[in-house]
């Protein structure tokens, strides 16, 4: 029986699922990972740690397939996903020759201007936290001699799969400044300084790019037939891995930062809100991703802390406190704005009323980011799913269902699990869709 890997590469750690010929899971790793290092406004990250964890996480992949009788060189197709937004430069050899920036680094003003100047005005690639400008700060980098591919989280651990780099998918891309509706990388990335030689070639998600090196059968264990799939970011890989899939369908992953997802009729781009569409396997998925979530919290309160307090909270009773909660300046969706201020005070004695004021602000802007997509174009929320770490907890899930005042449901399936689908797809076709 052939069986379909999917590998999500998030800030916390590696997953990884597989699945059958039938979509149904067989079994399932995770590994985590050291926190990025921040410096000022920027988030950096040594690529390496990832391609460990990834390691690391197929060899449990590996085990688990082994004791249910299996082993993964029958695995016939694998896709990765990554945070959205993450870069690094490498070299030929796909080692980096530099940090990468992570995706919610910002502080990019010289960098933005550049863009600013050249760019049409609905273009996602814009602002000083664009994927562009991250692109653009890197180049300016002495090691900048050495690099010859700029590559996304998800790109790169599938090159090293692979054995070569300079591919990439739609979804990843876009936030590079690709132009999904001429399927092309725009002219006017070259005026903003954009080094055409690093651009990758694009791929629509779910397309087979190769198969794996010798390399990777060697450590791995895999088929010199077992194909690598073009991927997408974590955040369309978490709303397949949902099960979304008709229009007004949303799914919001909670983990360290929120992202939304809203499958739409038609595509809708505002740079101005951080909004952007992605293209995947014939739908339009209307979205964005804030710095508020999951990792806030744990900035706030001590995580063994969480289940105490949420037993004092009374989600059907509000607070009253009007929270913005982010863990610095700077916010990219649902208004992209470098210098946004977090909001979270004033700070109650009680400290369990400030842990329900915090998740009620998050849920606040989680319901701003669905009404901005509506007024922007986009089809009205009918339903929210749930995936990430905080689709866990049923007393922030009964919180966000009074704010968002629509059905609010949680989904065990994480971005992996989309991950796997896409590879199931990619070879299958979508009549395998669950």
């Amino acid at each position: 029986m052939p069986f379909f890997l999917g590998i999500d590469v998030g800030t916390s750690g590696v997953r990884t699922a597989v699945i059958d010929d039938a979509g149904e899971k067989v079994s399932s790793a995770r590994v985590g990972m050291p926190p990025p290092r921040w410096t000022e406004r920027r988030s950096e990250q040594d690529p390496r740690i990832w391609w460990t964890a990834v390691c690391n996480c197929l060899d449990q992949q590996a085990g688990a397939l082994s004791q249910s009788g299996f082993a993964m060189r029958e695995v016939d197709a694998l896709a990765v996903s990554g945070t959205s937004g993450t870069l690094l430069l490498a070299d030929e050899r796909l080692e980096p020759v530099a940090p990468a920036q992570m995706y919610n680094s910002s502080g990019f003003f010289a960098e933005a201007a550049d863009i600013d100047r050249v760019a049409p005005q609905e273009s996602i690639a814009r602002g000083a936290g664009s994927t562009l400008a991250r692109l653009l700060h890197l180049q300016r980098k002495p090691s900048v001699r050495e690099a010859a591919f700029a590559v996304h989280q998800a790109d790169w651990i599938a090159s090293n799969l692979i054995g070569r780099g300079g591919v990439s998918d739609e979804n990843n891309a876009l936030k590079l400044g690709y132009d999904l509706f001429s399927s092309a990388w725009p002219d006017w990335l070259a005026d903003a300084g954009a080094v055409a030689r690093l651009l990758p070639d694009v791929h629509p998600v779910g397309t087979v790019v190769d198969c794996v090196s010798s390399r990777s059968c060697r450590r791995f264990g895999f088929s010199p037939k077992t194909k690598v799939v073009s991927g997408t970011t974590d955040s369309c890989a978490a709303f397949l891995g949902a099960g979304a899939h008709s229009v007004g369908d949303g799914v919001t992953s909670l983990g360290t930062t929120l992202a939304v997802k809203l499958l739409s009729e038609q595509p809708v781009l505002s740079a101005r809100h951080g909004v952007y569409s992605h293209r995947l396997f014939g739908m339009w998925l209307a979205g964005g991703a804030s710095n508020t979530g999951g990792g806030v919290l744990l900035e706030l309160f001590p995580e063994n802390s969480f289940s105490d307090l949420e037993k004092l909270v009374n989600p059907s009773a509000d607070t009253g406190l009007d929270y913005y909660p982010l863990s610095r300046p700077g916010e990219r969706f649902p208004c992209s704005d470098p210098e946004f201020e977090p909001r979270l005070s004033p700070r109650p004695s009680d400290e369990a009323t400030f842990f329900q004021g915090v998740l009620e602000g998050i849920a606040r802007v989680e319901r701003l980011a669905y009404r901005t997509l509506a007024e922007l174009g986009a089809n009205s929320v009918v339903n929210v799913r749930t995936t990430g770490g905080g689709s866990k907890s049923k007393v922030w899930t009964s919180i966000r269902r009074r704010i968002l005042n629509c059905p609010v449901s949680s989904s065990a399936a994480d971005a992996a699990d989309g991950s796997s689908y896409i590879a199931l797809w990619s070879v299958r076709g979508r009549s395998s869709d669950r």
